[in-house]
């Protein structure tokens, strides 16, 4: 999605004043020393650098599709247990509503439980959206825009127990989304229909879709808001069916893997690095489909922004691949620098790909330490991509 954001930096300043500002504790254990016969336990202290920060971020902005924005959201971070080397948890609840009566409530989590046995991520959020539509494929004309809307609730939700000594996780996802009040809101033009009459007529009602399957994850990273070092892996497939209430039956298969490591010999300047793909078989509904242009956030993609550049599911396929590299720096103070790339393509079959048909975005921006005791970053961009103008984009959290 595109923001505009006039009035957030002052607010950010304002409630900066209340954020922890501890250093960051280093996820290693000390060697834990015997204690003397007889000597007395001492009772556990949690620390205060381990408590839940619940300051809420203002969010104003401003689109074409929806008018003016506004709303807050609560990003709490914290540690289950004594135990500095589990990673911390976190969680975003995020709702905003907007001048012509659009509106958000999302909720999003990444658990690790006590000595990370267990790793829990998903998303419970309820949408009520406009989005300017262009047909399916990978050679959408910016000439067919027209504007859609529609109503999607999500309940999403990975369970995974740890299967090795360290990283590894393997278990089940569930997903369910129901798409509801699916309408056209206006037409190319007043003699153009808009492509999306053109779909079948179970799609433009909308529908469930619901589907579970296994996934396997190797979780390296040292931070998972904002990482320094580490590879992240998640591999995972859903089998959508009438026996699990979808309207749909179709599978879906998708990759994550992203890489990090600091250059120049410190933590200052950051290269990250992601590629995802998303490959579909079966009836897929239109909303199901792959997109590339995706910065609303959320468990779909891992809670990762693809190609900021293009807008929101610019370009819609059965089959996605998309790659993007980024350097992140640190500037001054709370201010940190990033500039980034992306390319990608949809298709029918992957066959049917080739380089001159490749979309491109990128672009540049500002990270503001929120939060630096856990690296917690509110983030504004300038970007650009095929047939989309560049647009200023608001995050919270880094892309990926």
């Amino acid at each position: 999605m595109r923001f505009l954001y006039p009035l957030l930096a002052l607010n950010l300043l304002a409630a900066a004043t209340y954020a922890q500002t501890a250093p960051i504790i280093p996820d290693i254990a000390l060697p834990e020393t015997p204690l003397a016969t007889g000597a007395a336990v001492a009772p556990l202290v949690t620390s205060k650098e381990d408590k839940p920060n619940f300051i809420p971020v203002p969010v104003l902005f401003y689109q074409q599709e929806t008018g003016f924005g506004y709303g807050g959201a609560i990003l709490p971070v914290w540690r289950f247990g004594q135990d500095t080397t589990v990673r911390k948890s976190n969680a975003r609840l995020i709702a905003w509503y907007t001048q012509k009566k659009q509106s958000t409530i999302q909720l999003t989590h990444t658990i690790f439980t006590p000595d990370e046995k267990f790793y829990l991520a998903g998303e419970l959020s309820q949408y009520d959206l406009s989005f300017f539509y262009y047909g399916l494929g990978n050679h959408t004309r910016s000439s067919d825009e027209s504007t859609i809307g529609y109503k999607l609730f999500v309940f999403d939700e990975k369970v995974m127990p740890r299967i090795t000594a360290h990283n590894l996780y393997a278990g089940v996802r569930y997903r369910l989304t129901n798409t509801s009040k699916v309408r056209v809101i206006e037409d190319i033009s007043e003699s153009r229909p808009s492509l999306f009459r053109q779909l079948p007529e179970q799609e433009q009602r909308g529908g469930i879709v619901s589907g579970v399957g296994p996934s396997v994850l190797y979780e390296g990273r040292d931070n998972v808001l904002a990482t320094y070092r580490g590879v992240y892996l998640d591999a995972h497939a859903l089998f959508m069916g009438k026996g699990l209430g979808s309207d749909y039956k179709f599978q879906r298969y998708q990759l994550d893997l992203r890489y990090f490591r600091p250059l120049l010999g410190s933590t200052n300047t950051i290269l990250a690095l992601q590629y995802l793909g998303q490959f579909h078989a079966g009836s897929v509904p239109f909303r199901e489909l792959a997109g590339i242009g995706a910065n609303i956030g959320g468990s779909l993609y891992n809670n990762a922004g693809l190609m900021r550049g293009l807008y929101e599911s610019r370009f819609r396929g059965r089959q996605m691949m998309t790659a993007q590299a980024e350097v992140r720096q640190r500037l001054f103070w709370r201010i940190d620098g990033a500039a980034f790339i992306g390319a990608g393509q949809v298709g029918d079959k992957v066959g049917e790909y080739s380089l001159g048909d490749t979309k491109l975005a990128g672009g540049a921006g500002l990270r503001f330490r929120f939060n630096r005791r856990d690296r917690l970053n509110i983030r504004l961009d300038y970007a650009g991509g095929t047939d989309t103008a560049p647009s200023i984009y608001f995050a919270v959290g880094e892309a990926f």
